[in-house]
């Protein structure tokens, strides 16, 4: 089995979510007691929130990379960044690792292809919903994206960082995801991404016949086939 290198903590509250689901992904396809792998480096997210709204992604970049080589040197065999929006700054932490990066948007194109789906809804921050480095991804797949407008852009980003970064689920704000999700639909999407790690503890697809790809399971579930892959 393969070190899982598990970059977290934005926020800490998804970041238990990975936890669980790698080892619960392990669990149930060796048994027993069975459990991943994995090395843990979770940041302080205050600082890196402060650097995302002042727009110094540099500086993210830099204390991002130092952790991912941190979980390098302590075994990983490669890296997954429990995160959506920070994956902005994937390419210069690739630049300084020799073990390779599971990319989060690439493991949901890969599912959203797998089930055919060619136009999706996005959800996530600002940063996810508006700038190229995430839709590219997916739009280099084949896969047509469809943003919120700017009002429910506004109402997605705050909750993340006012509520659900902070533990809170609020009935009110699952209620205005919820119409958030019938207007990406009524607008051509096939399904909605939650492209924010926080978001499924929010809204699930008990919640709308829309269909949802949650990020933080696709991600999780994709580390644990990479992690029990036979080497070649």
């Amino acid at each position: 089995m393969k070190t899982i290198g598990l970059l977290g903590g934005m926020s800490w509250e998804s970041t238990q979510t990975y936890y669980r689901l790698l080892n619960e992904g392990v669990k149930t396809r060796l048994g027993g007691l069975h459990s991943a792998k994995i090395v843990l480096y979770s940041v302080d997210f205050a600082d890196i929130e402060a650097l995302q709204h002042k727009g110094e992604w540099g500086a993210t970049a830099r204390i991002l990379s130092d952790a991912a080589l941190s979980l390098e040197k302590a075994g990983a065999d490669f890296l997954v960044i429990g995160t959506n929006t920070m994956h902005k700054v994937a390419p210069e932490i690739e630049q300084v690792l020799r073990i390779p990066l599971l990319h989060i948007a690439d493991a949901t194109a890969k599912v959203l292809a797998r089930d055919g789906i060619s136009r999706v809804g996005l959800l996530g921050t600002r940063f996810t919903m508006e700038q190229a480095f995430y839709r590219e991804r997916l739009e280099n797949a084949g896969i047509d994206v469809v943003i919120p407008d700017e009002p429910q852009r506004h109402l997605i980003h705050r909750v993340i960082y006012e509520e659900l970064c902070l533990g809170q689920i609020v009935a009110d704000s699952r209620r205005a995801y919820l119409e958030v999700v019938d207007s990406l639909a009524e607008r051509g999407a096939e399904a909605v991404i939650l492209g924010c790690t926080e978001i499924g503890l929010l809204i699930r697809q008990v919640d709308t016949p829309v269909p949802l790809y949650d990020t933080t399971g696709i991600h999780a579930a994709q580390a644990v086939e990479l992690a029990l892959a036979e080497a070649k």
